[in-house]
């Protein structure tokens, strides 16, 4: 048997915009450390010498729409091979593990599962894997085990677990509930009784113990990801689970679908527990979650990026860009990007989410995408636009390539400023290096393909009468982008039909 490592990477983060977007949520940024915080809990389980050896490789429950940029960043830290399992929609986390839960039962007669949250900070990591090296005889026993963080102050933002009596042997505690978060007077005296332990979203338990529970408590939830696996189809390095099967499963939170649920039903013979630990956790849920646990200066200052600080105290300031210059400012969060900054004072930091639905609202860019736009092939950035015209930089991979595609709307320029590139052009095969240009008329199939080693790198200007991404008919892509968009083009099309009718 192994310890299998499972990871949720659905959330959105929308409390860190501006460097958190719709389609580039936390868990892919580098908020602390070098690693994104996708990477980092990647590589926690690296080097634990518990009593189970661990699974080499991941299983990855993720939206399809960043679908390629989580697997470059596990491929850029040494887990190509990891399984990703794509949802076509949000269903909250106990249909992401019971998808997690039936695809490690396809690979192994049974395994632990390791749950955990994509966007998370651990920073004492030999602690972490202390806590579930306690854990695990529970785990293996059949039980259902999660992991509460001693909590060092009255916290009004994170959930709570209440803990009973400690299990013969061990630090254990027996799980008694799942508590809501509380007002600021509770959660005081949470922190004084010794009962009530952060809900740090991590647990712990055999695969076949949680589709027992999972079965038991929400059976349509387990049919339909049943059938939505089983019908599922295999996209390069993705499984893409059957949309319609997916979308009729129900929505709903580990802890609300099961956990809080094992301590009234003991005809199901599960127990719940809960490992106490103290190892540095943050789920970095807002920017003043990230200034507590960064590194500062003597003046309380946390700083990224080209930032001067000037007279200033306990502020977080952030620059992805350009020079951010501060003076005379205390507790003050200022983060930069090049198409979006934000100013706010620490303590408004969890209203954020406020400014992210109003920029939906207004149907801003900013609200979906960075200026720099991931693909499979690289990634492209917006560097300038007008009416009727657009300036894009393109860097594209060495072996990579973009679809055979056309545009109705548009016409493109392209200028070689690093590296080869190799054009079609209708019939015709181009071989462009540096300083060397080619016209794209509208209407004209095309693809850009890089066989060298190193990155290709060009500009784009794009003039026409619509620029939108959605402007691109592909006839051939190696990254399986045609069918699946068929699909959702005849989606469209029936929504558009109901609609109407």
């Amino acid at each position: 048997m192994l310890l299998q490592p499972v990871i949720l990477s659905g959330g959105s983060g929308t409390r860190l915009w501006p460097l958190s977007r719709e389609k580039h949520p936390k868990q892919l940024l580098a908020l602390v450390g070098e690693d994104t915080m996708l990477q980092a809990t990647a590589g926690r389980m690296r080097q634990f010498g518990g009593d189970l050896p661990v699974a080499p490789d991941m299983i990855v429950v993720c939206n399809e729409e960043y679908r390629f940029i989580t697997a470059e960043q596990l491929r850029a830290v040494g887990f190509a091979n990891s399984t990703l399992l794509l949802e076509p929609a949000g269903r909250n986390t106990a249909p992401a593990l019971t998808l997690a839960a039936l695809s490690a039962t396809d690979h192994q007669q049974d395994a632990v599962l390791l749950v955990m949250p994509a966007d998370h900070v651990i920073a004492n990591t030999e602690g972490f894997h202390q806590a579930i090296q306690h854990g695990l005889p529970q785990a293996l026993d059949g039980a259902m085990v999660t992991f509460g963080v001693v909590p060092d102050r009255p916290e009004t933002g994170y959930g709570y677990i209440h803990v009973g009596e400690t299990l013969s042997g061990s630090p254990v505690r027996a799980l008694q509930a799942f508590v809501e978060k509380p007002a600021l007077e509770t959660a005081q005296q949470y922190l004084a009784g010794g009962a009530h332990l952060w809900n740090s979203g991590i647990f712990m338990m055999r695969a076949s113990t949680w589709l027992a529970a999972i079965g038991h408590f929400n059976p349509a939830m387990l049919a339909a990801c049943q059938q939505s696996l089983q019908q599922a189809k295999v996209d390069c390095d993705f499984v893409r689970v059957d949309k319609t099967a997916f979308l009729a499963c129900p929505s709903d939170s580990i802890d609300y679908a099961v956990m809080e649920k094992l301590p009234k039903a003991p005809e199901l013979g599960i127990s719940g527990c809960v490992v106490p630990f103290d190892a540095g956790w943050s789920d970095v849920g807002a920017w003043d979650a990230v200034w507590q646990v960064s590194d500062k200066d003597g003046d309380g200052n946390a700083v990224q990026g080209d930032v001067m600080m000037e007279d200033s105290r306990n502020c977080l300031v952030v620059s992805d860009s350009r020079l951010v210059a501060c003076l005379g400012l205390e507790d003050v969060i200022v983060v930069e990007t090049p198409d979006a900054v934000l100013v706010t004072t620490k303590r408004n930091t969890q209203d954020i989410k406020r400014i992210v639905s109003r920029l939906r609202e207004g149907n801003y860019a900013q609200a979906e995408n960075h200026r720099k736009v991931y693909r499979p092939w690289g990634h492209y950035d917006s560097v300038d636009s007008g009416e009727h015209f657009q300036v894009k930089r393109i860097v594209v991979k060495p072996g990579a390539q973009l679809s055979m595609q056309m545009h109705r709307y548009r016409a493109e320029h392209w200028i070689v400023v690093k590296g080869t590139a190799i054009v079609t052009r209708g019939e015709q095969l181009l071989t462009l290096r540096a300083n060397q240009s080619v016209y794209i008329p509208l209407g004209v199939k095309h693809r850009l393909e890089n066989r060298g080693e190193t990155d290709l790198e060009l500009i784009e200007v794009q003039s026409g009468s619509y620029l939108g991404e959605d402007d691109i008919v592909r006839f051939d892509d190696i990254y399986g982008r045609v069918a699946h968009e068929h699909e959702l083009t005849r989606d469209l099309t029936h929504a558009k039909t109901a609609a109407a009718s």
